[in-house]
């Protein structure tokens, strides 16, 4: 195949994929929150119902899929929660992992694709958390 046939093969196929992204409707998901979260379920396939060690690895997993400081967010969790994923304050209602305040869970959940997803669940609030701070950093935790 000549390099000419290459070049234009290359070029046709993006002019498709402008056409496709340009004509083709967004993902409901995209429109609202401006970023597609529906991924957010399929990344670090990890049964954190295993026990803590498996808590940290997720944990470990989600901050180096979305560029957060792997360090910090342990320490974050073992301040917040010991990784214990029913930690629970009373007096604040903070639940979970790293500790969301329950007035503020339901839509952090919904925006970053873990719609009626409990703060009790690790895998919701883990990541949920690495795509908050990757977004805003870590200033909702004193950081």
């Amino acid at each position: 195949m000549t390099k000419a046939i290459r070049l234009r093969r290359a070029f046709v196929a993006t002019l498709i994929l402008t056409a496709m992204l340009t004509v083709l409707p967004m993902p409901r998901s995209v429109a609202v929150t401006g970023h597609l979260s529906r991924t957010a379920k399929k990344v670090c396939r990890i049964d954190w119902r295993d026990g803590r060690p498996e808590v940290k690895h997720l944990i470990r997993c989600a901050a180096r899929r979305y560029g957060v400081s792997v360090d910090r967010a342990i320490s974050i969790a073992r301040r917040e929660s010991r990784f214990h994923p029913r930690a629970y304050n009373s007096g604040s209602c903070a639940k979970g992992i790293y500790q969301h305040l329950c007035r503020y869970w339901p839509k952090r959940a919904s925006t970053y694709g873990f719609d009626d997803w409990s703060a009790f669940n690790a895998r919701a609030n883990i990541i949920v958390t690495m795509r908050m701070v990757r977004r805003y950093g870590w200033a909702p935790w004193g950081y």
